[in-house]
């Protein structure tokens, strides 16, 4: 019986330390890097178990044997929720740091930017280019549709988004990217609307968005927008036609080839401001915040006319003569 009592007891210590070797290799080996060469994407549907996740990891390469990482989670059963998503596996990454990606759904975060001065039908072309997203807006209806949804009474929703650069995750739909861009841009708007200088002549937040899309697009320089603001708010205060490009360029749409001619500025379109009074009936582009903030702060001055000195800048003018001289010197080369 003693004998007995001794082999047991050996048995036993035996099998204790086969489990802590065994448990304590499982702590090293996730712990180890992966075996990828090369960033890969892995992609796990709703209602995926521990089991084929683990058997996804060893097809694409990413272990050699699922058998650590199953053992692992006998001991941490919290790295067997997996949730669904779309998750980044790179280089190194090491095994616990994958398990516990995939149980926080810490998804992987595309980013897409629309630049300040683009327009509605450009952010449209964009993203179509972009396969990670749903495409939902396949049509005039489906447009007409979304604009509904947001509440966006206008029937062209020009301006009506912020540029910016927005985060995504895997088959988000190119709605919910545009529907963050339009409550930013109210956000903007709203704020720089209740914060705007006294005397301005716009009836609303509207128009001075109408007139922070004119602006953007008269320049990229940043330096240069409540300049410019002045000169179209002196105009509007003084019953002065805007009679700026950027407008016509946008009222003739495809027609435009890259040259303003003669024609085009004899032509009444809405967007004619050669041939209107005061602001064109919608924004031309979707203007950033420094455009926002000098249509409603513009610079106070005497300026009435500017030209581009064709290297990125302005020359400002207070009179006509002296905005003919400067189209001679910088647009004519006289």
């Amino acid at each position: 019986m003693t004998r007995l009592i001794k082999i047991s007891v050996v048995v036993f210590f035996i099998a204790c330390l086969l489990l802590i070797t065994l448990v304590a290799t499982t702590y090293l080996k996730v712990n180890e890097a992966n075996l990828l060469v090369d960033e890969t994407f892995i992609t796990l549907a709703p209602g995926t178990t521990f089991n084929r996740f683990t058997k996804k990891l060893q097809n694409d390469g990413v272990v050699d044997t699922r058998f650590w990482l199953r053992n692992y989670i006998r001991f941490n059963k919290q790295y067997a929720k997996i949730k669904a998503g779309t998750y980044l596996i790179k280089p190194g990454q090491s095994y616990l740091s994958i398990l516990s990606m995939i149980a926080k759904g810490d998804e992987h975060q595309f980013f897409i930017t629309f630049v300040e001065g683009s327009t509605f039908k450009q952010w449209l072309a964009q993203l179509k280019t972009r396969s990670e997203l749903t495409q939902r807006l396949q049509s005039a209806e489906s447009i007409k549709q979304m604009l509904q949804s947001f509440g966006i009474e206008q029937a062209n929703p020009e301006g009506l988004f912020f540029p910016d650069t927005y985060a995504f995750t895997y088959k988000t739909t190119d709605i919910e990217v545009l529907k963050k861009a339009y409550v930013k841009m109210k956000q903007q708007l709203d704020l720089a609307w209740n914060t705007r200088a006294v005397g301005l002549p716009y009836k609303n937040s509207y128009q001075a968005l109408i007139m922070a899309s004119i602006i953007e697009k008269e320049s990229g320089k940043f330096s240069e927008h409540t300049r410019i603001s002045s000169v179209f708010i002196n105009r509007l205060n003084n019953k002065m036609r805007l009679q700026t490009d950027p407008t016509v360029i946008y009222g003739l749409g495809e027609r435009y080839q890259g040259d303003i001619k003669r024609i085009h500025l004899r032509e009444k379109t809405p967007y004619n401001t050669y041939r209107i009074n005061g602001l064109p009936p919608t924004p031309i582009a979707m203007p950033g915040l420094s455009a926002l903030e000098a249509a409603m702060h513009p610079e106070e001055s005497d300026y009435f006319y500017f030209v581009s000195n064709g290297q990125g800048k302005h020359i400002f003018s207070t009179t006509l003569t002296e905005h003919n001289k400067a189209v001679a010197k910088y647009q004519l080369g006289k």
